[in-house]
């Protein structure tokens, strides 16, 4: 689904999917997003950030808090503040104004891939087991990550496929390539922030201190490394 006031540029996000095959719904306005991604079964949002009325960063927060649909944000060049915000709040990509055809139908490929990966292969994600670390639980069957007193949480896709990675390399340092390729399969840039805004998002909901982590450690100038102890 595009949500983009712009008509000439949801026209052409709308064109550029359709070309490739993808079953596409648009809106101007945020009025009934909830509503229609939960009727019409919508797997990936694309979001304009700077809706008039209610805006993108607020509607994610909501998306997510609500669905696990895929969100990428489009934003303009000069939103990298927004652009932390919105994958704080949840959003799983962005692409930045004016974009490459390419790079957007690539982007939104591989989150649809993940999406499907999360509600069509959970037999699949079974299998791997849970993972149990002071006192915490990643499940991976319901994406799901439990509190030591009990408290259920269900993770957005790229803090899972980050805490995945990291549990999976327990005691190993991973570089932000590969971290970002976990979560992306993208390659990392110097200027992209998205590792270190997901790595301080999972920190909080663990209770890890950022100040003073002891689960999710930072390598200084060669990525991050989970230190807990596995059970």
């Amino acid at each position: 689904m595009v949500v983009e006031d712009d008509p000439v540029s949801r026209a052409l996000l709308v064109g550029y999917l359709e070309k490739e095959g993808y079953r596409v719904s648009e809106s101007d306005n945020a009025d009934d997003l909830l509503q229609r991604v939960e009727q019409e079964r919508i797997a990936l949002v694309l979001l304009d950030i700077r809706l008039p009325g209610k805006d993108g960063l607020t509607l994610t927060r909501e998306l997510r808090a609500a669905s696990r649909v895929g969100i990428i944000l489009v934003t303009a060049r000069d939103d990298e503040i927004d652009r932390i915000v919105g994958l704080e709040l949840g959003a799983d990509d962005y692409v930045t104004k004016p974009f490459n055809p390419r790079e957007l139908l690539v982007r939104a490929r591989n989150l649809l891939w993940r999406v499907a990966q999360c509600t069509g292969s959970e037999t699949r994600e079974a299998e791997q087991g849970c993972f149990r670390f002071e006192g915490w639980t990643l499940n991976p069957h319901k994406r799901q990550l439990v509190s030591p007193d009990g408290r259920i949480e269900r993770l957005p896709q790229g803090e899972f496929k980050l805490l995945m990675a990291l549990l999976s390399h327990a005691g190993q340092v991973l570089s932000r390539d590969q971290l970002m390729d976990a979560i992306h399969d993208r390659e990392w840039t110097p200027n992209d922030r998205t590792v270190d805004v997901l790595v301080g998002r999972v920190r909080r909901k663990l209770d890890d201190n950022p100040a003073d982590p002891r689960l999710i450690l930072t390598a200084h100038g060669a990525g991050y490394l989970f230190a807990g102890e596995l059970e």
